[in-house]
C-alpha cells in the first residue's frame, strides 16, 4: 500500500469520491446485469468485525480566540467537575472623530448581547414566548465586568511577518508569555452576585410629550446591563469629554486607550449556570446614551437660528478585534495511564481544555480462513482488495462503529452528538463531506455519518445508550486509495458544522502538531464510553462491515 504526504491530502479526497463513485458504479451495473439476465451471478450480503483499540487524553490549553462564539458561566460535572469560562474582548466605536454637540452629558450606558434564542409563540400584541438555545443550567453566577488592562495585539511579533497573534484558554499567548490576572481586572465596572439568564421578551421604553411611558422596542432574551449609575462620572470622563483627544480618532489609538471589557464569572455554591454569548448579532453592543444641545433653524423667512433643542444622541461601541475565552479548570479525571496500545476500559469525552478520545482501527488481530491469528489491518486490505489483479473483491455497503455509554455512571445533561475525525492530520473523514443529510438547524445535520444520542425511551432526557458512527467512504477511501489508516480523534461538539481546527499549546518538546475542532471547544459537556477492554463485552466498540461480494 502507497502512503502519501499530508500536504496532498485534500487532493486524495477529491480523487476519491471520483473514484468511490466509479468503483460503486461497476457494482451497480454489475448488480443490474444479475437482476435482469438469465446468466446472472447472485450477490449475497455478509458482515465482518475488526477490533478496535480506544484510549483517553487530556488536553491542554486550547486556542480560544478567533472561535465562531464564545462560552461565559461555570459548570460543575457530574464526573469530571468544574469547570468556569470568562470572556475578555475588545471593542471600537461606530464612528472616529465624533462630534457630541455642545453641553454633551451622558444618560445611561447599556450592555447588550443577546442569547441564542428562538421564537415559539406570538401573542395579539405582538409579545413573543421565548425559548432559550445554548443555556445550560439555571443557578445563579456571580458576574464582575472590568475594564481590561492588557493591551490584546494582533499579530504575533515573534512569528512570520503576517502571523496574528494566538490566544489559548488558561490565558497565555504563549509557552512563555501569559495575561496575569491584575491586567484583566481594571477598573470594576459592574457586579452581579445572582445573574441568571432570562427567557423574558425585553420591552424598551420611552416616554412620550406628556411624559407617558411606552414601549418603543421589543427584542429577544439578551444579557442587558446597566454598565453606569448616577453619581459616577466615569464614562462621561472616558468618553464624552474625550471628544477632540487623538484616542477617539482611529482603530489603533482607541484599542490602546480603551483595551476592551473583561467578564469575569464565579461559583455559587459550587452551582451555576452556562451560555454561549451572541455576539454576532448586530443588537450585541455598548450604548452610550447621551444628551446635548443641537441648533435648529426656525421655519420663518429670516430662517434665524434661535431655538436650542435637547436631543437623545447614541455612542455604539462594538465588539470587534481579539475576542478569547478564558477557562478555569478544576478537573478530578485523570487519563496520564491511559494506555494507547492495548486500550482501557473507559473512554472520557469533556469538551472545552478537556479530554479527547483516539480510535486506532484494526488495532488487534483476526482469525482467518484456516483459523490462524493475523494482523487485522493486513486481513482488512487482502479480504476486501486484491493487489495483485488490482480490483476489488467486496464492496462495503456499510461501515460502522457504535460507542455504548457508559450508564452505571449515571450521567446528566448528556451531549447529543460526538465527532470523530482524523487525529493525525486535523480534519474531518470523507464521510463528514460527503453526508449533505440537513436540518433546520446545523447543529442537528451529519445525521447520516454521526448519528445523535440514542436514548431510552427515544426521550429528549433520557438517558443515554450509544452513539453510531459511519465510516464507510473512510474505509473504502483507505482500500480504493491507498488512504493511509490514521489514528481517529473522538470528542463532544456542540455544533457539528463548527469543525474548524485551532491549536493546542503543546510543549515544546512535544513535536505534535494537534488542533481541535471549534464545536468542541465550545462545549461544556462530557460523557463516559465503553473502550475497548471494558468489562462488558458486548459494549466494547469495535468496527463492523456490511459487504457484498458475488456467489460463484
Amino acid at each position: 500500500m502507497k502512503s502519501f504526504p499530508n500536504k496532498i491530502y485534500l487532493f486524495i479526497i477529491c480523487f476519491a469520491l471520483i473514484s468511490i463513485q466509479s468503483c460503486e458504479k461497476d457494482f451497480t451495473s454489475l448488480e443490474s446485469d444479475v437482476i435482469n439476465s438469465d446468466n446472472a451471478i447472485n450477490f449475497e450480503t455478509k458482515s465482518i468485525e475488526y477490533p478496535i483499540v480506544t484510549s483517553s487524553k487530556s488536553l491542554d490549553p486550547v486556542q480560544s480566540n478567533n472561535l465562531p462564539s464564545f462560552l461565559l458561566g461555570y459548570n460543575n460535572h457530574a464526573v469530571y467537575g468544574e469547570s468556569t469560562s470568562s470572556f475578555v474582548g475588545q471593542m471600537v466605536p461606530d464612528q472616529y472623530h465624533p462630534d457630541f454637540g455642545e453641553n454633551a452629558v451622558l444618560d445611561s450606558v447599556i450592555l447588550t448581547i443577546p442569547y441564542f434564542s428562538r421564537g415559539v409563540e406570538t401573542s395579539d400584541d405582538d409579545d413573543v414566548t421565548y425559548e432559550l438555545d445554548s443555556i445550560y443550567g439555571d443557578s445563579p453566577i456571580k458576574i464582575s465586568i472590568y475594564r481590561n488592562n492588557f493591551f490584546l495585539r494582533s499579530f504575533d511579533p515573534y512569528g512570520e511577518f503576517d502571523d496574528t497573534q494566538k490566544y489559548y484558554s488558561n490565558g497565555s499567548l504563549s509557552n512563555i508569555e501569559s495575561i496575569s490576572q491584575g491586567q484583566l481586572e481594571g477598573d470594576l465596572l459592574f457586579e452581579i452576585n445572582d445573574f441568571v439568564p432570562d427567557a423574558s421578551q425585553i420591552n424598551l421604553t420611552e416616554l412620550d410629550t406628556n411624559d407617558v411611558a411606552f414601549v418603543s422596542q421589543k427584542i429577544a432574551p439578551a444579557l442587558r446591563i446597566r454598565l453606569d449609575n448616577e453619581v459616577d462620572e466615569y464614562w462621561q470622563n472616558l468618553i464624552l469629554s474625550n471628544q477632540d483627544d487623538p484616542v477617539l480618532s482611529n482603530e489603533y489609538n482607541f484599542k490602546e486607550f480603551f483595551r476592551g471589557l473583561y467578564f469575569k464569572v464565579e461559583s455559587i455554591n459550587s452551582d451555576g449556570s452556562m451560555m454561549l454569548l451572541n455576539l454576532a448579532s448586530t443588537n450585541t453592543n455598548l450604548t452610550i446614551h447621551y444628551t446635548s444641545d443641537t441648533p435648529i433653524t426656525s421655519e420663518t423667512d429670516t430662517g434665524n437660528v434661535d431655538d436650542i433643542t435637547t436631543y437623545q444622541n447614541d455612542y455604539v461601541l462594538n465588539f470587534s478585534g481579539v475576542l478569547l475565552n478564558v477557562f478555569d479548570n478544576n478537573f478530578s479525571v485523570d487519563v496520564t495511564n491511559s494506555d494507547d496500545v492495548n486500550g482501557d476500559e473507559a473512554m472520557y469525552l469533556k469538551g472545552g481544555e478537556g479530554y479527547i478520545g483516539i480510535v486506532d482501527l484494526f488495532n488487534g488481530t483476526v482469525e482467518d480462513e484456516m483459523g490462524d491469528q493475523v494482523d487485522a489491518f493486513d486481513h482488512f486490505k487482502s479480504f476486501f482488495y486484491d493487489d495483485i489483479a488490482d480490483v476489488p473483491l467486496k464492496l462495503i455497503n456499510e461501515a460502522y462503529i457504535e460507542f455504548y455509554v457508559d450508564q452505571g455512571l449515571n450521567l446528566e445533561n448528556e451531549p447529543d452528538r460526538i465527532y470523530i475525525y482524523n487525529y493525525e492530520q486535523n480534519m474531518s473523514l470523507i464521510d463528514y463531506y460527503l453526508d449533505q443529510s440537513v436540518s433546520s438547524t446545523t447543529i442537528n445535520a451529519k445525521i447520516n455519518h454521526l448519528e445523535p444520542l440514542q436514548r431510552v425511551d427515544d426521550e429528549p432526557e433520557g438517558q443515554g445508550i450509544k452513539y453510531k458512527i459511519r465510516i464507510t467512504e473512510h474505509l473504502n477511501n483507505i482500500i480504493l486509495n491507498d488512504s493511509t489508516n490514521s489514528k481517529l480523534g473522538l470528542g463532544i461538539i456542540n455544533d457539528i458544522a463548527a469543525t474548524s481546527f485551532f491549536s493546542i499549546l503543546n510543549d515544546e518538546a512535544d513535536d505534535e502538531d494537534l488542533q481541535l475542532a471549534s464545536g468542541t471547544i465550545l462545549s461544556h459537556k462530557g460523557t463516559v464510553l465503553h473502550g475497548n477492554q471494558s468489562q462488558q463485552e458486548d459494549k466494547r466498540p469495535k468496527i463492523k462491515i456490511y459487504y457484498t461480494e458475488p456467489e460463484d
